[in-house]
């Protein structure tokens, strides 16, 4: 306990673990829609126990993550190198972790545009069927594992104390879990945003498998067409909003 409390007795403690919370929490943006569009397949009644317990398990995951740092950090090293068109490249197991994430999530991002152009959902819905509880939770952990990779990786290079990291992380997940269920009603209930949220997953996916190539797209650039394309749609629901609203006083003062 006295190791621990040194640990969080300097400001430099407390800077670092305020950077890192707040590294996980943006980080962890991507996830939390993830979560959001794949617990939609559950049951009305079971969707908030889905999102809860399996942020619970990916929380798990991410500690388990950081507690094997050597393993970790065993993962960026080459297994095997080659050619391709003149460029060097190098396999890693933290790139194949990623390449097998990415195009999991461009193949999740594409069905789940395409059942949702094609009205499929409204289909499952009306004739009950839907996902189990056991495929959301997989789906959950697994996806967590790869977006939380290079999140922990970072983190274990940003902070040399295990304990600001378990706490910084802990924090991040505390408060998706407590942000889970309105984002994810807000999402269920524009269908625009929904696809413009899948839309963000699908350059995610991208993103991962170009990273397993060692193609660098710096992260900042994505998250800001995310939150400049989510601007755009806000307004765009407001202007509908407004002429839904026009609408309705006009009919009444008929």
């Amino acid at each position: 306990m006295q190791a621990l409390i040194e640990v969080f007795s300097t400001p430099q403690a407390w800077i670092a673990l305020a950077t890192l919370a707040a590294m996980e929490i943006v980080l962890g943006i991507d996830n939390l829609v993830f979560v959001a569009i794949v617990t939609e397949r559950l049951p009305e009644s079971k969707r908030s126990f889905g999102r809860r317990v399996g942020l619970g398990l990916a929380l798990v995951g991410r500690l388990v993550l950081l507690f094997s740092i050597t393993w970790i950090m065993g993962l960026t090293e080459p297994l095997t190198a080659f050619d391709v068109f003149g460029q060097h490249l190098e396999v890693t197991g933290q790139s194949l972790i990623l390449l097998a994430g990415g195009l999991f999530l461009i193949y999740k991002s594409t069905t789940e545009i395409h059942h949702k152009v094609e009205l499929k959902d409204e289909e499952l819905h009306t004739s009950g069927k839907g996902a189990t509880m056991g495929a959301v939770l997989v789906n959950i952990a697994l996806m967590d594992l790869v977006f939380s990779l290079d999140s922990v990786i970072t983190a274990v290079g940003l902070v040399g104390e295990v304990p600001i990291m378990v706490t910084a992380i802990v924090l991040a997940m505390a408060v998706m879990i407590w942000f889970a269920d309105p984002v994810s009603d807000f999402v269920s209930d524009h269908p625009s945003v929904k696809i413009l949220a899948l839309s963000f997953l699908l350059m995610i996916g991208m993103l991962l498998t170009a990273e397993a190539f060692e193609v660098e797209v710096p992260k900042g650039y994505v998250y800001f067409a995310m939150a400049f394309s989510l601007l755009v749609e806000m307004v765009q629901m407001r202007y509908e909003r407004n002429v839904d609203l026009k609408k309705t006083l006009a009919e009444e003062s008929v």
